[in-house]
């Protein structure tokens, strides 16, 4: 399946920042004092997003990444931040290399689901094509 140059650096940026917590990938990837943040936790530019992370215990699960244009769309999990595991749909926008906006859609993970289908499972996701493997 072919994959675009936007959710192909998404899903670095991501990998580096949460996966790897590397730091510096908020400098190669986020557009800095220009980036706009629509998540109510964070305030716009690159240095809110990096407050937020200071001293955070938080570990990032990347499901899948899809991707048109300068959208890209990322279904992952959070742990840490919060007493329960957070899903969570991430929708950036990528500007001329750099992720430029942010969207949030969060929910409390449930893993005693009516249909008995996980919330969050990369398995699933690779077996549509749309996985994308952070390495762990």
């Amino acid at each position: 399946m072919s994959t675009s140059p936007n959710r192909d650096l998404v899903v670095k940026a991501l990998t580096e920042l949460f996966v790897d917590g590397d730091t510096g990938a908020l400098d190669r990837y986020w557009s800095g004092d220009d980036y706009i943040q629509h998540s109510p936790q964070i305030p716009n530019g690159v240095d809110g997003l990096r407050r937020f992370l200071t001293g955070a215990n938080v570990t990032y699960e990347i499901g899948f990444a899809a991707g048109t244009g300068d959208i890209v769309m990322v279904h992952g999990r959070f742990t840490g931040p919060t007493p329960k595991p957070l899903i969570a749909v991430d929708i950036f926008r990528v500007i001329d290399g750099k992720i430029t906006e942010h969207w949030d859609v969060l929910q409390e993970e449930v893993t005693d689901t009516a249909s008995g289908n996980p919330m969050f499972d990369p398995a699933e996701a690779e077996t549509s094509g749309i996985y994308v493997s952070t390495g762990g």
